[in-house]
C-alpha cells in the first residue's frame, strides 16, 4: 500500500508563511505515520527542518528557476516525483492555482484554502463597513486538512523547548541574560507604510522605557536600509539599543534570540509571527490593518494589541492602500505613552 504523502503548497511573504508552522507542526503529531513536505521559498526552511521528524522542506525558485508556466510545468513534474497521496494548497493563487489543476487533472485529492474574499471586502469598505471578525489562517489552513481527511486540533507552543533556543550560539554582545535584565524585542518597520508607527514616536517610546529602567536593553529587529539608518541613530543615542542585523547572520539566530525575550513588540509583520513562534509575547501596533482579519499571531492577546477606534479602519487588509484621510492618524495618534505602558507589565519578567 503506498504510504500517505502530503503536499503544502505556500509561498508568499514570511510572516504568512510563518503561520503555517503551527498548523504544520499538529498534523506531524497527530498523525505521525503521515510523510509531510512543505513547499516553499527556500527562506522559510529555518521554519520547518528540525519542526517534526516527519516533516521534510522543498525550497523553490519562482522568480528563476521555476519562472513561468514553463517554470511552473517543470516544478509540477519534480513533485510528481515524490509519489504524493494528497495536495494541500494554503496558498490559493494563481501559480498555486495553477499547480492544485494540474494535480487534479492526474486525480490526485486536492484542496486549497477558503480566503474568504467577500468577508475581507465587507471588512475593509468605504462605505458600509461590516466589522465581523474573520477566521485565522490558522482554522483555514486546518479546514483544508480536515478536507482532505486529517482533522487536526491546532496545538503547538514553541519551534524550542521550554527554556528557549541556545544562547551560546549566538554572539557574545547578545549573551548571556543576567538575571536582572529585560530583554526587549522592537521591530520598528513593516512592508507598508500604513503598518509603520512613525520612528519619532516609536524612538519616544522607546525612551520612556530606558529612562525608567536601567537594566533594560532593547534588539532592534529589522533589515533594509532605512531600518539601518534608524537602528544607527537610535544605538548611538543609546548604548543599550543593539540592531540585531549587524550581529546575527541568520533567521535562525534570530529565532534564538527572540525566545529570550521578556516581550517583542512589533508592527503587524513578519517579526509578530516569528517572535510567536518562540512562545513569546508580542505587543503589536495596528494601523490600516485590524486584527478582525484573523492575523494575530499565534497565541497572542488582543489585549496586546495597540489601536485606535477609528471609523475608517480597517482599510487594507495588507495595509498597502494609500490612506484615505492622507495623515494615517490611525498611526500617528498612538500615544508613545500608551506603546510605554503596554511594555511595562513585562518589565522584570521572565
Amino acid at each position: 500500500m503506498k504510504k500517505e504523502h502530503i503536499l503544502i503548497i505556500r509561498f508568499s511573504a514570511l510572516g504568512d508563511v510563518a503561520m503555517t508552522v503551527p498548523v504544520v507542526y499538529s498534523l506531524a503529531k497527530t498523525y505521525p505515520e503521515l510523510r509531510i513536505t512543505v513547499l516553499s521559498r527556500s527562506f522559510a526552511r529555518t521554519l520547518f527542518e528540525d519542526l517534526a521528524p516527519n516533516v521534510n522542506f522543498m525550497g523553490a525558485d519562482l522568480k528563476h528557476e521555476y519562472h513561468g508556466l514553463g517554470g511552473l510545468n517543470a516544478l509540477y513534474r519534480r513533485l510528481t516525483a515524490k509519489n504524493f497521496t494528497a495536495i494541500a494548497d494554503f496558498h490559493n493563487v494563481l501559480r498555486s492555482d495553477y499547480l492544485r489543476l494540474r494535480f487534479n487533472i492526474d486525480r490526485y485529492r486536492v484542496a486549497h484554502i477558503n480566503k474568504n474574499r467577500k468577508g475581507r471586502r465587507n471588512l475593509t469598505a468605504t462605505n458600509n463597513k461590516k466589522r465581523v471578525q474573520q477566521d485565522s489562517p490558522f482554522k483555514k489552513y486546518a479546514d483544508v486538512l480536515s478536507r482532505l481527511g486529517y482533522p487536526i486540533e491546532v496545538s503547538f507552543k514553541s519551534i524550542f523547548p521550554d527554556e528557549g533556543g541556545n544562547l551560546n550560539l549566538l554572539p557574545a554582545i547578545v549573551g548571556p541574560k543576567k538575571n536582572f535584565e529585560t530583554w526587549i524585542g522592537v521591530a520598528p518597520f513593516a512592508a507598508h507604510k500604513g503598518k509603520v508607527y512613525p520612528p519619532r514616536l516609536m524612538w519616544q517610546a522607546i525612551k520612556l522605557v530606558l529612562d525608567r529602567h536601567a537594566d533594560t536593553r532593547i534588539f532592534l529587529f529589522g533589515r533594509g536600509d532605512d531600518e539601518e539608518k534608524t537602528f544607527d541613530e537610535w544605538s548611538k543615542a543609546d548604548g543599550r539599543c543593539i540592531s540585531v542585523s549587524k550581529h546575527l547572520e541568520t533567521m535562525q539566530q534570530e529565532l534564538i534570540l527572540m525566545s529570550h525575550l521578556n516581550v517583542m513588540l512589533s508592527m503587524d509583520s513578519a517579526n509578530m509571527h516569528l517572535a510567536s513562534l518562540t512562545a513569546t509575547p508580542v505587543i503589536s501596533i495596528w494601523g490600516a490593518t485590524h486584527p478582525l482579519a484573523g492575523f494575530m499571531g499565534w497565541g497572542q492577546t488582543i489585549d496586546n494589541a495597540i489601536q485606535l477606534d477609528l471609523p475608517c479602519r480597517p482599510c487594507s487588509i495588507y495595509g498597502n492602500k494609500p490612506c484615505i484621510r492622507r495623515d494615517y492618524a490611525c498611526l500617528g495618534n498612538i500615544a508613545p505613552e500608551h506603546v510605554a505602558e503596554k511594555i511595562e507589565k513585562y518589565i522584570g519578567q521572565g
